[in-house]
């Protein structure tokens, strides 16, 4: 792919494109002074171009990248994109290599590829969309058929911008480049796994998708099954699309709830009144747009097993909240216990603890050492090292592989069914009401007969 990118973003005019896309698009910019861009907005909306250039201006002095609106050539088109005429009409106005980002709801954009035809794609056009990929297996299956008769898979990408997190490339180099822990990762050594991803924001306006996700789906289903991927793997060849993702997929078709018995292996809750970081949040119920019948969990968490020779009977534990003080944010991997400690050492000999944090990126170690008042009791010690937040943000990562052409950093088709299947079995003991509904202060660590993941 060349330097001169055609970028067309469908939703411009929404929040997910000023909020993070064009701050995103911004900061790579920056960074990468030889890449220039043809920025095309479309959406609805009654705008210019001008009024365009004042959005992708704002957006990037808030990324701190105003000097690199110099190189986009910005365009603006109203456009219908669930309207093949309106979607032939901008298409054939693009030329050379050209990603179309669909920055809209899951609805609109799968009306959008059910009016495109691949004669109206040009040569080689990358298709990218957000989550959810569909609603549940099969939603997933027909949408990706539906993609397959548009664009080969290398052209798709499914964001998921937690891959391009640095925190979840940093199990890379920290499992595969240390001798110290590469032949450790398996069943031999470790006990647990967890995976925690919670957040002080409540609903923030979000109604219109989250009463009918829950934190279920926009965050287990579509993020943290995806890092367990990337953890459980086993070593690909190269960190190339192919390999990589025919790792990661793998892992996930191994993967399913533990003990095969969503019942007692999920748990749900949603919040109440209270206070976070000094703000008062209604109650979940009580939120504008929510649906009290729907029963939509703000915090889950689920058990899996990846069942293969490597990870055999380890549970890895999944949980994403919203409205909690204190939030948890890291993946948490817990060795086994030494098999025999001698005679004359006291003290707590439990296993080794490494810790990713993710956000701010830090990576630490608990060990069992000798204490400094007596060498002979055993005193717990943390190793630990920040990473930095990495040199791109997550969606900077997203955009520069959507402008390489280059789809490793996003979620194969199959993976995104994999992903459904995983988490149904779960879904479905829900609604028949076999997992209660918790609930706990919004400011609080959760629910209080839920035992901490960490």
């Amino acid at each position: 792919m060349t330097d001169a990118t055609t970028l067309v973003i469908f939703g411009v005019s929404g929040d997910l494109t000023s909020r993070l896309l064009l701050p995103a698009l911004g900061q790579l910019l920056t960074l990468e002074t030889s890449r220039r861009v043809r920025l095309i907005g479309a959406d609805r909306e009654d705008w210019s171009d001008a009024d365009l250039q004042t959005l992708v201006s704002t957006a990037f002095a808030s990324a701190d990248a105003a000097g690199a609106v110099s190189r986009v050539d910005i365009t603006y088109r109203k456009t219908d994109i669930t309207r093949a005429d309106d979607l032939s009409a901008l298409l054939s106005d693009c030329s050379g290599q050209v990603a179309l980002y669909f920055a809209v709801p899951p609805a609109v954009t799968t009306a959008a590829f059910q009016a495109l035809t691949p004669e109206m794609l040009p040569e080689g056009a990358v298709l990218v969309m957000e989550k959810p990929f569909g609603v549940d297996e099969a939603s997933a299956r027909s949408l990706n058929r539906v993609l397959a008769r548009l664009v080969p898979e290398s052209q798709v990408f499914r964001v998921d911008h937690f891959l391009g997190r640095s925190t979840t490339l940093n199990l890379l180099g920290a499992r595969f480049a240390n001798r110290l822990l590469e032949p450790l990762w398996s069943a031999e050594s470790i006990e647990s796994v967890g995976i925690v991803y919670d957040e002080k924001l409540g609903l923030e306006g979000r109604a219109g998708y989250y009463d009918n996700a829950g934190a279920m789906v926009d965050m287990i289903q579509s993020h943290l099954l995806q890092v367990l991927a990337v953890l459980a793997m086993e070593e690909p060849a190269t960190l190339g699309e192919v390999d990589f993702r025919a790792a990661t997929t793998a892992v996930l078709r191994a993967t399913t709830v533990w003990g095969d018995d969503p019942a007692t292996a999920s748990r749900r809750a949603r919040y109440t009144a209270g206070t976070v970081a000094g703000v008062e949040k209604p109650s979940y119920v009580d939120e504008p747009g929510v649906d009290p019948s729907r029963n939509t969990e703000t915090l889950a968490e689920a058990t899996f097993e990846v069942r293969n020779a490597r990870w055999a009977g380890v549970p890895f534990t999944l949980r994403s909240g919203k409205a909690l003080g204190d939030p948890a944010r890291e993946i948490v991997v817990r060795f086994r216990p030494v098999r025999h400690v001698p005679t004359g050492l006291t003290g707590s000999a439990d296993g080794a603890v490494l810790r990713f944090s993710l956000g701010p990126d830090r990576i630490s170690l608990e060990l069992n050492l000798n204490g400094a008042d007596d060498p002979f009791e055993l005193e717990r010690a943390t190793l630990s090292a920040d990473l930095g937040q990495g040199t791109l943000r997550a969606y900077a990562e997203v955009l520069s592989g959507v402008l390489d052409g280059d789809p490793t950093l996003a979620v194969r088709g199959d993976a995104a069914e994999q992903s459904w299947r995983i988490i149904e079995p779960i879904l479905a003991a829900w609604r028949r009401d076999e997992v209660p509904l918790d609930e706990y202060v919004a400011g609080s660590a959760g629910p209080a007969s839920w035992a901490a993941v960490r």
